[in-house]
Formats: C-alpha cells, sequence, structure tokens
C-alpha cells in the first residue's frame, strides 16, 4: 500500500451492540445490490492500470486529487482524466474540505470498497486518530479500534478541547464502548515514531507537518451537535475500521 506524503498546509437509548462495527456494516451495506451494466462499468473502468492505481491508493483513505497525482508521479490532467471515468463508472465520490474550501477529496464508495481487497499497511505497533479538538471523532476511533482489534489505539488533537464533548461519550455508551470525558490530548505529546497516525478531520490532515500517514474525511458532528451526526460519524468511522483493520491483523501486539 502507499501511503500518501503530504506538504501541504434517536433521542432513544440503543441497546449496546455486541460487535458494533458488524453490526453497521450489515446495516449499511449491501455489496449484491449492483446490476449487470453497473458491474460491466466498473470492469470497464478499472481496466486501465492507472485507475487501477489511484484506486488502490484511494483504499485505505482518502485524498485530494493532487495528493494522489504526486503519489503516482502523474500531471494534473492525466489525473483529472482518470478521475472523471471513475466518477462515471460510481467508484469515487468528491467531498468538499471542511478546512481549506477549495480543496475536495476523493472517496471511495463503500459499497464499492467491500468487493476490493484491501493491500496490506506497513505493521503499525499502534494507531492514533487525530483531528483538531480530540473531542468526537478521533475519541471514536480510537475507542473502535481498541474493541475491533484487540489491538493499542490511541487519539489526539492539533488543539485539543478541555475535555471529550457529550454527544461522542452518549454514542459511545450507546454502542458498548467506554470514554473517559476529559481523557484529551496533544499529538505532539504521544507520538512515537512507529504510530501509523490516521487523520479523521480535514483541519488536521491539512495541517500537521509532512509525516506519511492516512486521511479519513469524516464531517465534523460537533456543529450539527444532534445524535444523528454523531451517529453518522461513528457509522463512517466504523466501516472505514472495517476495512482496515484485517489488514493491519499482523501488528504484534506489545
Amino acid at each position: 500500500m502507499r501511503l500518501i506524503s503530504v506538504d501541504e498546509s434517536d433521542n432513544h437509548p440503543r441497546r449496546p451492540l455486541r460487535d458494533p462495527i458488524q453490526s453497521v456494516i450489515i446495516e449499511s451495506m449491501n455489496a449484491d445490490s449492483f446490476s449487470i451494466e453497473g458491474r460491466a462499468r466498473i470492469h470497464a473502468a478499472l481496466g486501465d492500470p492507472t485507475r487501477l492505481a489511484i484506486i488502490d491508493a484511494l483504499i485505505p483513505g482518502d485524498a485530494s486529487p493532487g495528493e494522489v497525482g504526486r503519489a503516482l508521479e502523474l500531471p494534473t490532467n492525466l489525473i483529472a482524466h482518470h478521475v472523471r471515468a471513475l466518477e462515471d463508472a460510481g467508484l469515487v465520490t468528491r467531498t468538499r474540505s471542511q478546512g481549506d474550501r477549495r480543496r475536495t477529496y476523493l472517496r471511495l464508495r463503500p459499497e464499492v470498497l467491500a468487493g476490493l481487497a484491501l493491500p496490506s499497511p506497513t505493521p503499525a505497533t499502534r494507531v492514533v486518530f487525530v483531528c483538531t479538538r480530540n473531542s468526537a471523532r478521533s475519541q471514536l476511533a480510537a475507542a473502535l479500534w481498541t474493541q475491533h482489534t484487540h489491538r493499542p489505539a490511541a487519539s489526539a488533537g492539533t488543539d485539543p478541547a478541555p475535555q471529550v464533548h457529550p454527544r461522542t461519550v452518549t454514542t459511545a455508551h450507546r454502542h458498548g464502548l467506554r470514554l473517559d470525558p476529559l481523557a484529551t490530548a496533544r499529538l505532539d505529546t504521544i507520538l512515537t515514531p512507529d504510530d501509523l497516525i490516521i487523520a479523521v478531520c480535514d483541519q488536521a490532515h491539512e495541517s500537521l507537518p509532512g509525516r506519511t500517514r492516512l486521511h479519513w474525511s469524516v464531517p465534523d458532528p460537533v456543529p450539527a451537535d444532534t445524535d444523528a451526526a454523531f451517529e453518522a460519524a461513528f457509522t463512517d468511522l466504523a466501516g472505514r475500521i472495517q476495512r482496515l483493520a484485517p489488514a493491519n491483523s499482523s501488528c504484534p501486539t506489545p
């Protein structure tokens, strides 16, 4: 797997899930939903080696077209051509950055990912999930990772809040996860050289120094401040962890 290095700056309580990630995946994806015509478009789009390389670059995380171009050493116009073909086939979608609004990020559709093999990432002793305030997405991601893999994970922020957002704690408890409401941390105080960094917000991704990492463009639930927004973030993170964690299962546990 090629990691992309960045140079640029219910209201009703639910019964806890025994396996929150598996339940989310079952409820949110149906890999058999593609028509014959749709599958044919996908196979045609993937018949080009460059498009396959773009897909491989996007499987572990999201990236801007420029980041993909630099990682694959391809010119902007060629990346634009192939990305358009992947969009037309329904393989890729774009989201606008919540940080630098001039940027867009490419993301593979989750139901498409269900049928793709994930390249093995570089084994990591620990995964560190990062967002700006370390109060929502990164906290949920670290708790999900630990429960799903039984391996070390941590969370941190580039500008951490004094405490975890209350709806984050509520969402975690609803899914059988435990969080410490006061356990926020600054990234530079916990990071070690062997950590795999996963930035789960656009602002953190765009502000971090040029260390190799993954980027998941997960919308921030805090501005909406609703159970639905936090549940959506949880679902997004759960799906991504389900896809990445099996490939990282060979990581040693200290």
